[in-house]
């Protein structure tokens, strides 16, 4: 699919899928949505300090790379599933790392550079796993269990079937007691699914230009 590079309303870029209609961030703010639906409300919320994050499209990198800035000290083992990654032309010209140091840059970078389907250490602290699979096929039980989720596919209207109660049993079955599992996603019917399989959910306040997303713990 031909993605398109775009500006949003922070200054941030994100990238639009024509054939879709869909954008991989919020047009709202890329770097806000982030920060607002996986670190504060995911990450932060993480009380251990040895983490096993599930991430649902890797992408453009984002969530990863806010997750190392923002670790505070937390050791993460981060596995990232993307179907269809980036480019060298593509991510080479996402502007995330313009405002910080040249290290930091360095390791958005590396990131990105990073071979596929094993674990690349990062930094100390930080062990990056990016998988070239979907949510549909891919087999959890060759992981450890998680911690944390950061459920970032695209919209249900545009991935409907990464939204099903079997996915969602299947994430649910791979998960801690505990786990926090957050999602810009508001939908009512999404909740529910989650709720049947094992997560008290509730709604709370979005990322700007979005009303609510929603959070929950597995029981």
């Amino acid at each position: 699919m031909k993605r398109q590079l775009e500006i949003t309303e922070d200054g941030s870029h994100t990238l639009y899928l024509p054939e879709m209609d869909e954008h991989f961030h919020s047009i709202h703010g890329a770097i806000q949505e982030s920060m607002h639906v996986f670190i504060h409300q995911g990450l932060d919320r993480c009380p251990q300090q040895e983490i096993n994050l599930l991430e649902v499209g890797f992408g453009t990198g984002l969530n990863a790379w806010l997750s190392l800035l923002h670790r505070q000290g937390k050791n993460i083992h981060y596995y990232s599933l993307e179907k269809y990654p980036l480019t060298v032309d593509e991510y080479s010209q996402l502007n995330y790392t313009q405002t910080h140091s040249p290290e930091q840059q360095a390791l958005f970078l590396k990131m990105h550079q990073a071979v596929w389907n094993q674990p690349v250490l990062i930094t100390e602290g930080f062990e990056l796993t990016k998988l070239q699979t979907d949510l549909q096929t891919v087999d959890l039980s060759q992981l450890p269990k998680f911690d944390l989720i950061y459920f970032d596919a695209f919209a249900p209207s545009k991935q409907p079937e990464l939204w099903t109660d079997e996915i969602f049993h299947k994430i649910s079955a791979h998960c801690q007691a505990g786990a926090r599992f957050t999602t810009y996603c508001a939908k009512g019917d999404v909740r529910r699914s989650l709720q049947k399989n094992g997560f008290a959910m509730q709604r709370l306040v979005g990322p700007p230009g979005k009303k609510q997303m929603l959070y929950g713990e597995k029981a």
